[in-house]
């Protein structure tokens, strides 16, 4: 039945069904000149060659497209294992730290910060008031070595 309805549509269209129309240059005009197709410059990149070529060895050796080195897909568990196990041991490690703990480490942290506030100082004041507070600070000790 459908061979038949094949038949009588081709029998309708005289052009043998062709819907698309025939380009003007092919009539063999010598002084056209013929269109050339464009290259790709996608396809026509070595990257893309040699992936195109590797996904086609891959199909023919029956590898999937997700399928990675057993050497990568290691080094990628090992890696997220690692990450997880980082996280867990910073949480465990907030979750410990007793409100002392916590009070401790501020204070640390506010005593590094006037350190490196006096440094600041220091650095802006004289040369010749350093070498008097160093003087001040060898007396004392001088001192306090004879007191003893």
């Amino acid at each position: 039945l459908s061979a038949s309805m094949y038949t009588e549509i081709q029998r309708e269209r005289p052009d043998g069904g062709n819907i698309l129309t025939h380009p003007d240059y092919i009539d063999g005009n010598p002084d056209l000149i013929k269109p050339k197709k464009l290259l790709n410059p996608v396809k026509a990149s070595k990257s893309h060659q040699e992936l195109h070529r590797e996904l086609l060895m891959n199909h023919k050796r029956g590898l999937g497209v997700e399928s990675k080195p057993e050497l990568q897909r290691v080094l990628e568990h090992r890696r997220r294992d690692l990450l997880i196990k980082q996280k867990k041991e910073e949480e465990e490690a907030k979750k410990l730290q007793s409100p002392f703990e916590k009070e401790l480490l501020k204070r640390h942290q506010r005593l590094d910060q006037l350190e490196k506030e006096q440094e600041k100082q220091e650095d802006h004041a004289p040369e010749f008031i350093k070498v008097k507070e160093n003087l001040r600070r060898t007396s004392t000790v001088t001192g306090d070595e004879k007191a003893a």
